[in-house]
């Protein structure tokens, strides 16, 4: 799962609020990468991931009147470990690249 989550009635910066999802995240997660414009989520199973997305809107909801959510799911059964092995495959094929 790719996600971002943020409240939007906080100024031009929100990192403040974003840290405190990151954080419960890097806790409660099994594999994370923090991007520049969301978080890559790897979860064991559908419910897992909704289970994220609500703890994550769970710390956002009592500072904020208004949280901006945008998801993206890729379920693949029976796979783990992709945030890593899809890189992986592609520097197979070109080489390095910026991470």
């Amino acid at each position: 799962m790719e996600f971002a989550m943020f409240p939007t009635d906080k100024g031009g910066s929100v990192s403040a609020y974003v840290s405190q999802v990151i954080d419960m995240i890097r806790r409660e997660a099994k594999s994370y990468k923090l991007t520049a414009m969301g978080t890559i989520v790897e979860t064991d199973t559908f419910g897992e991931a909704l289970a994220v997305l609500q703890k994550s809107h769970d710390i956002l909801e009592p500072v904020s009147e208004r949280i901006y959510s945008s998801v993206k799911f890729d379920i693949r059964k029976g796979s783990s470990g992709r945030l890593e092995g899809k890189i992986q495959s592609v520097e197979q094929k070109i080489g390095r690249v910026n991470k």
